[in-house]
């Protein structure tokens, strides 16, 4: 599979951009990395002479690796594709468990985005909400929003406008 290919890609359809959500995403795994292990650095510090309660922060350590571990992988797994047909969410829930939602690019009616105040600004996070028919397609902490949004905003006009043309095709190979 080279880079222009996605699982579950259709004949003819073209990838346009991939995308994922920030680093800012896994602050609970970056939490999950660091209590564990500063928790487990005090009995050492308070019984010094005790050299075995040395061996605590390396447990914590190891604990504290699996857990944000699990919670990297959530994000690494976690995809949004968009080729000139529509979007594909792809979300990892667990080792196992994948969801994956679609969207065609044709039955979007908005799309919007907004930072969420200093901290989305500094570190270039924000939220994208993609309106339909059927309901929204809201996406949270995604990296440079803005950029994100216009690549939307034209993949979407693109596909109105291929889907207009199509019809206009059809119409006049029925006359």
């Amino acid at each position: 599979m080279n880079n222009s290919e996605f699982e579950g890609q259709r004949e003819g359809e073209q990838l346009l951009f991939v995308f994922r959500r920030h680093m800012i995403a896994m602050r609970k795994g970056f939490y999950l990395l660091l209590i564990p292990f500063a928790v487990s650095s005090i009995p050492p510090l308070i019984w010094q002479n005790n050299l075995e309660l040395f061996l605590l922060p390396i447990a914590g350590l190891t604990l504290g690796l699996v857990l944000f571990l699990y919670h990297f992988m959530m994000w690494y797994f976690t995809v949004y594709i968009v080729s000139d047909q529509r979007i594909r969410q792809v979300t990892q829930h667990g080792f196992f468990g994948k969801d994956v939602v679609e969207l065609k690019l044709s039955k979007i009616q908005n799309i919007s985005y907004t930072i969420p105040g200093f901290w989305g600004e500094t570190f270039k996070f924000g939220t994208i909400v993609i309106q339909t028919f059927v309901g929204d397609l809201v996406i949270h902490n995604v990296e440079y929003p803005d950029k994100v949004y216009n690549q939307l905003q034209d993949a979407a006009e693109q596909a109105v406008d291929k889907k207009g043309q199509g019809e206009d095709e059809e119409i006049v190979d029925q006359a």
